[in-house]
């Protein structure tokens, strides 16, 4: 079996794993409601330049981190953006242990 295939059955199985399902299930359930899609769409948005400033100066700003928080504290007292949050830290901890586990098996020829 060559490298792609297994890299194919890697795509397929994750495609198929509890993780992805649920990932892809919450999101289908934010886009049913266009005022949550709409707050996650901002909120995603917010973090997304809350990580840039942070990356471009090593430092956090405050300002943009505080907006960050309390949009997610508002939308975790939804529970359908709650189940969402939960699903895509899982859905995202599942591809960083992949990636991991990817990394391990070359460093030697990164280094």
């Amino acid at each position: 079996m060559n490298v792609y295939d297994t890299a194919n059955r890697l795509a397929g199985e994750i495609k198929n794993s509890e993780e992805y399902i649920n990932f892809k299930m919450a999101r289908q359930a934010i886009n049913l409601n266009s005022t949550l899609k709409e707050k996650m769409k901002e909120f995603d948005k917010v973090r997304y330049e809350t990580q840039i400033k942070a990356m471009q100066t090593g430092k956090k700003d405050e300002e943009s981190y505080k907006k960050m928080q309390d949009l997610y504290q508002e939308l975790v007292e939804d529970d359908t953006a709650k189940k969402y949050f939960d699903a895509e830290t899982k859905f995202n901890i599942l591809i960083a242990d992949v990636n991991r586990i990817i990394g391990e098996a070359i460093k030697d020829v990164m280094e």
